[in-house]
């Protein structure tokens, strides 16, 4: 529940929080009268501020909030990059919003959100107070979802769901379309799904049966939701697992997510990976798990190296402490823009990286 106070009365309702914040300690009320800088102070000290004006306004005032936010100066490293981050989220997080039933917004000039608060929070749901930049996000996870990204090796579109990492960084579905399959194609291990786009690469170029896994229950639901609209969803199975299924397969791939570090959101999962758990629980698996002859492919940036957060020794010793060897590997540069952002905090470690696919064997 979130407490404040209002009009001398002591008011109360649900906390509403996909991304699993906790509730503000401290709750004023506001209105289109407070200025960018009254707001900026009080949410840097903690004072959160339930929104009672108009919606446009209140999107145009987390704007001027978020200019307000000190950011990390280029080359200032990982670490401060991830506390400017860490920081802003919270001072941003403290503009709140209310919801009457049904995930209706009643303010002003409020858009129609129920249909994108319904795809996370259920089709009903009681007056609750959440935070804006989460609905906001949910509003652009929601036209994600709707539109699709198109996935060139698959000459169709993925649809990802709120809380799933989205394929747009496209060079690691690529170097599964192109790296050579193994002879035996009856049966394909996808280790940490999220929207299924590798287990439908996999499907598409051949492989007569997929096992596709994933330990969030979001992102079964929309590896299952994208297979079917692929029309592969009698050949990819779905499984909610943490890391592998019962059995063997002569090829298992993994992306796991690629920097050890703590994750501060459900969608943060699919990019930090704290103390390299799910690289780990792969590598050391994967002997178990592989038929005889059988390949594992680690697709995988060395983001973590150039940041200093991960050696190549480190890696490679993990392949040997699991009894894998090298087969071989392909490489690809990134594709976005970052690594052109010379203002960008972490501008020389991503003008450096490399994503790899990394064949592996017993």
């Amino acid at each position: 529940m979130i407490h404040w106070t209002e009009a001398g009365q002591e008011r109360s309702a649900i906390w509403r929080s996909a991304l699993g914040a906790p509730p503000p300690r401290r709750v004023v009320t506001a209105d289109d009268r407070m200025t960018a800088d009254t707001a900026y102070r009080l949410a840097c000290e903690g004072t959160a501020l339930l929104w009672q004006g108009d919606f446009q306004n209140a999107r145009q005032l987390l704007t001027a909030m978020g200019r307000r936010c000190k950011p990390a100066a280029p080359g200032a490293g990982f670490h401060r990059y991830r506390q400017a981050r860490s920081q802003r989220a919270r001072t941003l997080g403290m503009l709140l919003v209310p919801f009457a039933e049904d995930h209706v917004v009643p303010l002003r000039r409020a858009p129609d959100v129920r249909e994108a608060c319904a795809e996370v929070y259920g089709a009903e749901a009681p007056p609750a107070v959440g935070q804006l930049r989460e609905l906001l996000g949910l509003i652009g996870a929601h036209e994600w979802r709707r539109k699709g990204v198109y996935v060139p090796a698959l000459e169709a579109r993925v649809h990802p769901h709120h809380g799933v990492f989205s394929p747009i960084r496209g060079e690691y579905v690529d170097l599964v379309a192109r790296a050579p399959l193994p002879e035996d194609r009856r049966l394909a291990f996808d280790i940490g799904t999220g929207t299924g786009v590798l287990a439908a690469v996999l499907a598409r170029r051949g492989v007569r049966r997929v096992v596709a896994t994933d330990l969030d229950r979001r992102s079964v639901e929309c590896a299952e939701d994208n297979l079917a609209r692929l029309g592969l969803d009698d050949r990819v199975e779905v499984v909610r697992a943490d890391l592998f299924p019962p059995g063997r397969a002569p090829l298992i791939v993994c992306n796991p997510p690629w920097l050890p570090a703590k994750p501060v959101s459900p969608l943060d999962q699919a990019v930090y990976d704290p103390g390299g758990r799910m690289l780990h629980g792969f590598l050391d698996g994967l002997a178990g798990h592989l038929e005889p002859g059988g390949e594992g492919w680690l697709i995988l940036s060395d983001l973590a190296e150039h940041l200093g957060l991960r050696t190549r020794a480190d890696l490679t010793a993990a392949f040997e402490r699991a009894g894998l060897r090298v087969a071989g590997r392909l490489d690809v540069p990134p594709r976005h823009h970052r690594p052109k952002d010379e203002q960008d905090p972490l501008h020389e470690a991503r003008a450096a990286e490399v994503t790899s696919l990394w064949r592996l064997t017993t």
